[in-house]
């Protein structure tokens, strides 16, 4: 988190190839020398709304053809990560109007954003409701309700052999 309590998260990808190959107009591309970098950053506010967003590359295959498309990348401002993100970049920068990569790249922010603020402190919980079930529980394979790690992290929502049924 940072000072003015806005979180950054960024993403790269970084594509090498472990062999030289010709490329378009015969040019050698060297083993070891990035085909694509770029990076993608975000800022979001607590309530998952970003903030801002800054796109970046150091390498594509079509150099400023590919760079060209960055600036558009601003339009991530105002989407929620928790609200419809992904169908709503889909929308925004499918096809010709984005980066396959770049846009790739913007679809781990839900599930990056949610790893790094866990285990931030929260606001107390009124007492007098009803404690909800762990959002993460049936979000995927190893925290399957009838799982062996929901029987031992939260053996409260276990749903496997064994359990009696709640009231």
């Amino acid at each position: 988190m940072r000072d003015d309590g806005l979180w950054d998260l960024d993403a790269e990808l970084l594509d090498v190839k472990a062999y030289d190959f010709t490329k378009h107009g015969g040019a050698i591309h060297a083993a070891g020398t990035p085909v694509h970098r770029m990076y993608l950053r975000i800022t979001i506010d607590d309530d998952y709304t970003i903030k801002a967003a800054v796109a970046a590359y150091d390498a594509a295959p079509y150099d400023q053809y590919c760079f060209a498309i960055a600036p558009d990348y601003g339009d991530l401002v105002g989407m929620n990560l928790l609200r419809g993100f992904r169908d709503a970049v889909k929308k925004r920068f499918g096809r010709t109007a984005g980066c396959t990569h770049m846009t790739e790249l913007s679809h781990l922010f839900p599930t990056t954003a949610i790893q790094a603020r866990a285990g931030r402190p929260h606001k107390p919980r009124d007492p007098g409701l009803p404690e909800k079930r762990p959002f993460q529980i049936e979000g995927c394979h190893a925290l399957r309700a009838d799982g062996e790690a929901v029987k031992e992290f939260y053996p409260k929502w276990y749903t496997g052999p064994g359990v009696k049924a709640r009231q």
